[in-house]
């Protein structure tokens, strides 16, 4: 079987982890090159050997690639992805996929008028943690979903401020870390109808949120709560209880819980507490049983997904649309705090501003 041959534009901190998934020796896939204008990044792959071009244009002229990572930033999405669509070639977009509903929306009805295939890359959804953890709630282990809480707690280290990026309006928790967990989310219990929120920069005084929370109200009538800030040191964060990055120091603590009719799933350890039928009740003990995953790389899955997508041999996990619409909940929650009300999901997907 011939490799899919694919590119990667963007050399940054998540361009390099698709390069190096590139590069493990799969049977599957292989880097063709990659595009990125700082010397950086050319000195790079000139160390490793692989082809590094100044513009995508001609990354997509000398290599022909069967697919592109987009993982430049994020103003820069939608034209890079647009020049690969009108070039008919699949895309995986890291997440966001754009800064506005707007913009991601041109790309993504661009690309299906053509038949070219996106993706968005939150890689979590190719994590056996949280695929395992979507089985257990559609087999029924907890009943029916009732309310759910995620909580990313943590302390940004000194320096990460000093781009002047992250100090400015989207370069928060809210876009940057937050998205995750939404997806997470809309996962676990499915669309979110709308939210009310509230964010606060006491801390750092930058212009941007360093702290948020919010009420998410599921279509299905399910209701979560979400709880942020990066600058506080606690446990409860994804990176620190999953294990899925093993630059962060791993706790025993869930990130995620999940309350049903029938028993209740925290996330990512996999318990599971269930009262046995007939005996739900709050004097009855609860049952309890960790879930066992096999473990596997997120990034890898999510590179087997796109390789088979490219071949016609699989769907998206998580199409460019999809991932349009956890960018538009997770502006609803911007929208929410800086107006002061309740914001629905479908006033964003529409484009509408929401005021007081």
């Amino acid at each position: 079987m011939t490799k899919v041959r694919i590119a990667v534009a963007g050399a940054g901190l998540i361009g390099r982890k698709h390069i190096n998934v590139l590069r493990s020796g799969s049977a599957d896939y292989e880097l063709v090159g990659v595009a990125d204008p700082s010397p950086e990044a050319a000195a790079e792959a000139a160390r490793l050997g692989y082809p590094c071009f100044a513009t995508l244009d001609d990354l997509l002229r000398e290599t022909s690639p069967d697919g592109v990572i987009i993982a430049v930033p994020n103003q820069l999405h939608v034209e890079m992805g647009l020049r690969c669509v009108s070039a008919g070639i699949p895309i995986l977009i890291e997440k966001p996929v754009a800064d506005t509903v707007a913009d991601a929306l041109k790309l993504i009805e661009a690309a299906e008028a053509a038949s070219v295939p996106t993706l968005t890359g939150h890689h979590r959804r190719h994590n056996p943690i949280m695929r395992r953890a979507v089985e257990l709630i559609a087999e029924g282990r907890i009943g029916r979903p009732v309310t759910a809480s995620a909580i990313w707690l943590s302390h940004k280290p000194k320096g990460y401020h000093d781009l002047a990026w992250r100090r400015e309006p989207g370069g928060g928790p809210i876009l940057i870390n937050a998205i995750h967990d939404i997806d997470c989310l809309r996962m676990l219990l499915g669309d979110i109808d709308y939210v009310q929120a509230a964010k606060s920069n006491a801390v750092r005084g930058f212009a941007v949120e360093d702290t948020a929370a919010a009420i998410l109200t599921f279509k299905n009538g399910a209701l979560a709560t979400l709880l942020l800030s990066d600058t506080v040191s606690a446990p409860w964060s994804w990176e620190t209880t999953s294990g899925e990055n093993p630059a962060f120091p791993r706790t025993d603590q869930d990130a995620i819980l999940v309350g049903g009719t029938r028993g209740s799933l925290a996330i990512p350890s996999l318990d599971l507490r269930w009262h046995e039928p007939g005996r739900e009740d709050w004097l009855e003990p609860l049952v309890q049983r960790r879930e066992p995953i096999i473990p596997a790389d997120p990034y890898v899955e999510q590179m087997r997904n796109f390789a088979n997508v490219i071949r016609g041999n699989e769907a998206p996990v998580l199409t460019g649309r999809d991932g349009t619409v956890t960018l538009a909940t997770t502006l609803a929650i911007t929208a929410s705090a800086e107006a002061g009300r309740p914001v629905a999901v479908d006033e964003i997907l529409a484009g509408h501003r929401p005021s007081a």
